[in-house]
């Protein structure tokens, strides 16, 4: 690709995070969430002409039932833009928000764009996991192929065996990561990033045949808990890998817990990319440049450790060091791969996650992308790191990463 110009992103909300699948918003749907997005991000950008937008690029790792249909259109069009805005629904698994991110960004800096929107959403609660008729290839539990069949919690037990990552080791970093989000929510910093989202709860009275409705606006992340120890903790059982015995009892093998995995989620974030002709045209102030971005395949059995291959790609695309990035939202599927990137990279802790990630948060697949670009961008803009990276594990083997300057 030919760079002939640079892409500016003005603008990047998300809704706040609810937990599933029973939470806050277990009964909003996805594109509900992702229009809250969508206005919210157009907000942050007075002056730009919705018209302007040429096309909406959104992510969604399981994209039917409620969020199928070409979400990204539907979206488009219940926010209220012109009729004249395209969408467009994307599918790269965990990293769907961050990829329309980096499309997006190509458009722009190809020439053939000037105003692009991109995002994600997701809902764990509405939509399954594996969505509603999961039909795999035959194929994938062959020998050769196995790997692409294996649960993302058992890829982590592969992970924590491979890298020798100890049940302490997850388990005290899943503590940091609460506590993190908790004093990040406390200080307020995610205000410049969270749309609020208005839950309307319907009731029906069976005695008087009425139906009460009650509305509440929610602002903060749903996840985060205070109470979080060690403690309570180690006594969660492993969930994905427990060998038995002869008489059935399990053995306690195994290290993964509900409480050292990333939360199932909802939610959804939009961000806003303009060219510098744009930037003048609508009187734009800018927060950041998208500078790259790299996708990497790797074996599937051990995927969680997927950003290890994609962090130096996007570096060397950007031309930066390490050392450069002051701020990296590294997705926490599950602390194990989270512990053995950081290990292997030599990342420092000190910049990865500064307000927690999503064993915390949640981790709302196809949205996370997006909503933690969001957070990335305002959090550099903050506290004055010159870059910031977003990066994450993908299903069925890849690592994603994309790299911002802070303007």
């Amino acid at each position: 690709m030919k760079q002939v110009q640079d892409a500016y992103i003005v603008a990047a909300a998300r809704t706040p995070i609810g937990k599933a699948p029973r939470g806050m918003f277990r009964n909003t749907r996805p594109d509900d969430l992702l229009v809250t997005a969508i206005r919210a991000a157009m907000a942050q950008a007075p002056g730009l002409d919705p018209a302007a937008i040429e096309d909406a690029i959104i992510g969604c790792a399981i994209p039917e039932a409620q969020q199928g249909l070409n979400v990204a259109r539907i979206a488009v069009l219940l926010a209220g833009l012109p009729q004249s805005v395209g969408g467009v629904t994307v599918n790269r698994f965990c990293a769907s928000g961050l990829t329309t991110i980096a499309m997006a960004a190509d458009r722009i800096r190809v020439g053939e764009a000037d105003v692009m929107l991109a995002g994600g959403c997701e809902s764990m609660s509405m939509v399954p996991m594996m969505g509603n008729t999961p039909s795999m290839n035959s194929r994938i539990f062959e020998d050769e192929n196995i790997g692409i069949a294996y649960g993302m919690g058992l890829t982590a037990e592969k992970v924590a065996q491979q890298w020798k990552i100890s049940r302490e080791a997850q388990d005290a970093f899943s503590v940091e990561s609460h506590r993190r989000a908790v004093a990040a929510t406390a200080a307020g910093h995610f205000k410049a990033e969270i749309a609020p989202v208005t839950v309307t709860e319907k009731t029906p009275d069976l005695a008087s045949g009425e139906v009460a409705t009650r509305s509440k606006t929610v602002a903060v992340d749903e996840g985060p808990r205070a109470d979080t120890s060690l403690e309570g903790l180690s006594k969660l059982r492993t969930v994905f890998a427990t060998p038995r015995t002869p008489a059935g009892e399990p053995t306690g093998m195994g290290s993964v817990t509900a409480g050292n995995s990333s939360q199932t989620s909802d939610g959804a974030g939009a961000v806003l990319l303009v060219s510098e002709k744009a930037l003048k045209q609508f009187n734009l102030t800018p927060l950041a440049r998208f500078v790259s971005f790299a996708i990497k395949g790797v074996d599937p059995k051990i995927m969680g450790i997927g950003p290890k291959e994609a962090i130096p790609l996007a570096l060397r695309h950007a031309g930066l060091k390490q050392d450069d990035i002051g701020w990296i939202e590294l997705n926490e599927a599950f602390a194990a791969q989270a512990l053995a990137v950081i290990g292997d990279l030599g990342l420092n802790t000190a910049v990865v996650n500064p307000n927690g990630g999503a064993i915390a948060l949640g981790h709302p697949l196809g949205a996370t992308g997006a909503m933690r670009a969001a957070t990335a961008i305002h959090g550099a803009k903050r506290t004055g790191a010159k870059y910031s990276m977003v990066s994450m594990c993908v299903g069925t083997g890849m690592g994603a990463a994309g790299i911002f300057q802070t303007l």
